[in-house]
């Protein structure tokens, strides 16, 4: 099968050198373009020398031109600049991978009629390890059901703009799912005064934003007399760009669809 031709959003951000780094060692994976917005003082420099490996392909500020140079678009931006960036890929018929969060229900309920005409892969978090999570919190909740009040708990950098993350909903979703319970409906974000004993069905969630922590993420099940604590902490973004060049490759051949990397890691259990 021939390389996937991937284009970068926002390159020379934090994640995005990430993502061009990994683009330019995964196999399998071409560097095709890479673009940020015009304010960036990296246009129209080598991307590849932003990670140290000069590659020829240089920082565009036109994202239509950059994708259509591609198969796929890769994009850990924000969400405006991801539905933009999702509209052109629609009308170039490319393919995107999605790691952008802070996505509002009106936002992702958009993604997915993009997903009717092209392939997509939309995940809160693309590592490896912690789409394992996803499947051991599915584990541990069938078999912690009754009796264990769930809390999330999750730490990221100071410049981090949405809380909580997209990761911590994520790993809600599945407890409850398995629970049998409405997040929108269980769900307490933070806690403060006189707030009454705790609902045996809440979910809480617990956010943390300070120096350059990456992104911790624990699942603890309270119980009486025992505690079990299900946690992930990643020490750099490059899992993240990783799992993102698998998503990409996962998509070369398709014609359409919403895929998430439990799909991408063949992890989804039966019937899911």
């Amino acid at each position: 099968m021939s390389p996937i031709r991937v284009a970068i959003a926002g390159a020379s951000g934090r994640m995005g050198r990430m993502l061009i780094e990994a683009a330019l060692k995964e196999e399998g994976v071409v560097l095709a373009a890479a673009f940020d917005r015009p304010d960036t003082p990296f246009i129209g420099r080598d991307a590849g020398e932003l990670v140290g490996a000069p590659c020829g392909v240089l920082i565009g500020d036109d994202p239509r031109a950059g994708i259509a140079q591609a198969d796929c678009v890769v994009d850990f931006t924000r969400p405006e600049g991801t539905l933009a960036h999702l509209g052109m890929a629609e009308a170039l018929k490319k393919a995107m991978v999605i790691g952008t969060t802070g996505f509002s229900a009106a936002e992702k309920g958009r993604i997915e009629d993009f997903a009717q005409r092209i392939p997509v892969v939309f995940a809160p978090n693309m590592a490896v390890g912690v789409n394992a999570v996803f499947r051991l919190l599915e584990v541990a909740a069938s078999i912690l059901r009754d009796g264990y009040d769930v809390e999330v708990i999750e730490a990221h950098h100071r410049y981090k703009v949405d809380a909580p993350s997209g990761t911590a909903l994520r790993m809600g979703e599945v407890v409850a799912r398995e629970l049998g319970r409405d997040l929108d409906a269980c769900a307490i974000y933070g806690r403060e005064g006189v707030t009454g004993e705790r609902k045996a069905e809440t979910i809480g969630f617990s956010t943390i934003r300070g120096g350059d922590v990456v992104g911790d993420h624990t699942v603890l099940f309270a119980g009486i007399g025992e505690r079990i604590e299900i946690t992930h902490k990643s020490g750099s973004r490059m899992p993240y760009a990783t799992g993102a060049m698998r998503a990409a490759r996962f998509l070369a051949g398709r014609s359409a669809g919403l895929f998430d990397m439990q799909d991408v890691l063949g992890l989804r259990a039966p019937g899911a």
